[in-house]
Formats: structure tokens, sequence, C-alpha cells
């Protein structure tokens, strides 16, 4: 199979098509930040806080640090000029291993994990309206989650580009819950409705553990700012464009996160949040009398599309993978009508149907930001690392190294402590990262000559078998399944 060469390529092979304007970079940047988390997120974060106050200052604390990644994103996403973020820093410096742990820990807990949140987010804001008196109920919560995520892997295996409306559709959802809940607080905390302020910091939970756990379900709601960085090949003049979408992105999510939790600790008390599980509803049906069916609406519109994005986003980092020989070519091929990754969705699809079985939403979040946060600081160390082996390397955007230094040091706080406060969680994904090192031995590291023969042989029949059950076949790595040309395919 062949795609359209880039023109501007100077080497023989094919390349992503660069079609990512700024506009499109920023709307991307804070389409994929602002999704579910902010609709789930607070409860966690003042679960862990124990107060108003103090949950609004790992807000700001959360975007801060966002930021900071974010530029040292720039800095490498200019520098490396390759798809796949993480997982491409960390192979360029540090090697194939710990690479192919990023992308074993991603396939396995981050992303299906991550899925497995939206969905719940997703279930949880169109049951809950119907148990105003009540919390919804686990079956019909989990087994709605299980529909959407089947509907979503279904539409994505028939067609990529469907999804295209979807996400126009999603964005302007979860702008507009956002904006009602905005604006709605600030009209209440003009009328003077500020009670819920007074002694704000009272009860704060100041021990590092809860911090960090704190700082974990804060930063779920800002991730996404890595978003471009994924697709670095296709943005049109990188080296300028890549940073200002991050610098133009990330204080608009960071003041807008900050404004909807004043909004909700306005109209309701701690107890109130805590004992919610779709806070924005328990807002809703607070202040918004018959317009209360808006929120969850919007916020089940946006965690559709955002599920969407997700499930793409994860069938491209298997293709990354791929053309480094980390992935069997089970999980590469395509269609040969759609050119759709249907193994890949599959396979993602189901790894998030198994996590649906962990009862408490954010245990899940638990679980995957261990993984997250380890290997988004050790890519933000391998900016350090190649500063001083290769001092010398091309560098449009240039960071003083204060920046990648601090962000180093709070990625150890967020990954060290918790090995304390959350020891079970912690260790689930310390045993998901060393199940990797054995298969990376195995399966890439020895000689194809040297590697067990019953594993070539059982790949071979699943492959086999994949191909005649899903209609597949192996691609070219560096496809653009996004833009292909059906006239062009050999």
């Amino acid at each position: 199979m062949a795609a359209e060469v880039d023109s501007a390529s100077q080497g023989s092979g094919v390349r992503l098509k660069q079609e990512i304007s700024l506009l499109h970079g920023v709307c991307l940047i804070v389409g994929n930040m602002i999704g579910s988390g902010i609709f789930v997120s607070p409860k966690g974060v003042l679960m862990y806080t124990g107060s108003f106050g103090l949950s609004l200052v790992v807000w700001a604390i959360g975007g801060i640090f966002s930021v900071f990644g974010a530029l040292c994103y720039a800095e490498l996403g200019t520098t490396i000029r390759k798809s796949g973020a993480s997982y491409a820093y960390i192979l360029e410096a540090f090697g194939g291993l710990l690479a192919f742990v990023r992308l074993w820990t991603s396939l396995l807990i981050v992303e299906p994990a991550c899925q497995a949140v939206i969905a719940l987010t997703f279930s949880t804001y169109l049951v809950q309206p119907f148990f105003s008196t009540c919390p919804a109920p686990y079956v019909a919560v989990r087994l709605l989650a299980a529909v959407i995520i089947c509907v979503l892997t279904y539409v994505n295996c028939m067609k990529v580009k469907w999804g295209a409306i979807l996400q126009v559709i999603s964005t302007v959802a979860k702008v507009l819950a956002l904006i009602v809940i905005i604006i709605t607080g600030l009209v209440k905390l003009g009328q003077g409705f500020d009670q819920n302020f007074e002694d704000s910091f009272k009860g704060s939970k100041l021990d590092p553990g809860n911090m960090a756990l704190a700082l974990y379900a804060a930063l779920y709601s800002y991730s996404g700012w890595d978003t471009l960085n994924f697709i670095t090949e296709e943005i049109k003049n990188p080296e300028r464009n890549l940073p200002l979408s991050i610098a133009i992105s990330m204080p608009i999510v960071t003041v807008i996160y900050i404004l909807t939790n004043i909004a909700y600790y306005v109209v309701m008390d701690a107890e109130s949040v805590l004992a919610s599980d779709a806070v924005a509803v328990t807002f809703a049906d607070e202040v918004l009398g018959w317009g209360r069916w808006l929120i969850p609406l919007s916020v089940a519109i946006s965690c559709y599309g955002g599920l969407n994005s997700s499930i793409i986003a994860a069938s491209r980092l298997f293709f990354v993978g791929s053309r480094e020989g980390h992935l069997p070519s089970v999980l590469c091929m395509i269609h040969v009508e759609r050119f759709t990754p249907i193994p890949a969705l599959l396979f993602n699809g189901g790894m998030s149907l198994i996590y649906l079985s962990v009862p408490d939403v954010f245990q899940l979040i638990n679980y995957f930001s261990f993984n997250y946060w380890l290997f988004i600081g050790l890519s933000i160390a391998s900016q350090i690392y190649l500063r001083i082996k290769a001092p010398d390397l091309h560098r449009p955007v240039k960071l003083s190294l204060f920046f990648p230094i601090v962000y180093c040091l709070c990625s150890v706080f967020l990954v060290v402590v918790p090995l304390y406060s959350d020891t079970i969680n912690s260790l689930v994904g310390i045993a998901v990262a060393l199940s990797g090192v054995p298969v990376y031995y195995l399966c890439i590291h020895l000689p194809p000559s040297s590697r067990p023969a019953f594993l070539g042989a059982m790949l071979d029949h699943i492959s086999l078998y994949t191909q005649k059950l899903c209609v597949c076949c192996v691609t070219s790595p560096g496809i653009d399944l996004d833009n292909l040309d059906p006239e062009k395919i050999e």
C-alpha cells in the first residue's frame, strides 16, 4: 500500500501531510483538555484536599504544572520531529527498552483505563438525572458505559472520518455546558452567595499523600496538553505553531477550570460535592430549574466525543510503535476496503471493557496516573539528557533548564509519594510496567533465530486468523489513516 508523498520531503519515504494550522492546533489542545475530567475530578480533588480553599490551590498548581510540561514538550516536539510524544522522546534518548515499556503500559493500562473513566462519566451523567434522590444503579451505569465503548469501537472500525462531525458537536456541547455553569456561578456569587467560602481552608489535608492524590485527580482534567506532540509530523511550521498553540491554549483552560470550580463551590457545599457522582448534574438541579436537562445532555455529548478522540489516539499510538518494530503486525493491520485499524481498535475496546469492572472511578484514575506521570516525567528527563549528550542538536525552541528540572522533581513527587498513600494501586502500576521487560527481551531484543519457536508460530496463527476474520492486511507503518486516497492504494 502507498499513501501520498509530501512534496516537501527530502527523503524517499512516505510521511504524513502537514495540514494542522495554529488555530487548528489551539482547538485540538483545548478540545482534548476540556473533556470528562472537569465534570468528574472536582469530587476527587475535594475528597483528598478536605477544603474548598486548598482544592482551588491544587487546581491552580495543576494548571501551572501542566504549563511547565507543555513548554518542555514544545522544545522536545520541535527538536525531535516525530509523532508519538513521550514514546518518541524516550526512544530517542534512552533507547528501545524504556520506550517499549512506555508503549506496553499505554496499551495495557493507561489508554483503556482512561477510556473507561470517560465512558463511566458518560453513563453516569445520562443515568443520574433519572435518580435525583439516590445514587444511579451500579449495573445500569456499567452496562451503558460498555454499550458506548462498543458502539464507538464499531463506528471507528467502519469509517475513520465519521468522527469529524462528532468532534465539532462535542466541542460545542462541552463549551456550552461550562459557559452555563460559570455564568450561573458568577451571578450567584454577585448576588452574595459566598457563605461556602468563609473559612475556606478549614479541614485542609496537608499531608503529602493526599496532596499527590488530589493532584492526580486535578491533572487528569488537564491531561491532553501533549495532544499536538502525538502528531508533530502533521503540523504546519511546527517551530512556530507548536509552542504558540501551547502558549495560547494553556492559560485559557486553566482559567476555565478555576472559574468552573468556583461556580460549583458557590452553589454546593462540601457535603453535596462529595455525595454526588455527577457534580454538574447536582449543580444544575440546584439552580437551573427546567433547564437542568441541558447540563447532563451536554456532558454526555462531550464525553461521547472525548471517548471517540481517545480511541482514535490509541490506534495512532499502535502505528507509531509498529514503525519502530515494538508491536506485532496483528495490531498494525487495516481493513482492505475501509482502511481502519480494526484489530487495534478491538484490542483497545476489549481492554477498556475489562476496566469497567473497577468499582471506583477515582481508583481507575489512580491506576493509570502512576504510569502516566512516571513516563511523562521520564520524557521530560530526556530533554535534560539530550541537552548534555547532544548540546549541538538543532533546537528551534530552547527553554531554560529550570523548567524541565522543576517538572522532573514534581513528577518524582507524584510517583514516589503515592507508593505510601495508595500502595496497592501504585504496585499494580509497577507490576504492569515491569511485566513489559521480559516481553521486550523475548520478542524484540533477542534475534529472531533465538526467540522461542512457539511464540513465532502463535503470532503467525493469530495474524493469519485475524486477517481472515477482520478482512485486514499489514500496511505501511507511516500511512496517514485520515487522508487516504483509495485511488492510490495498490
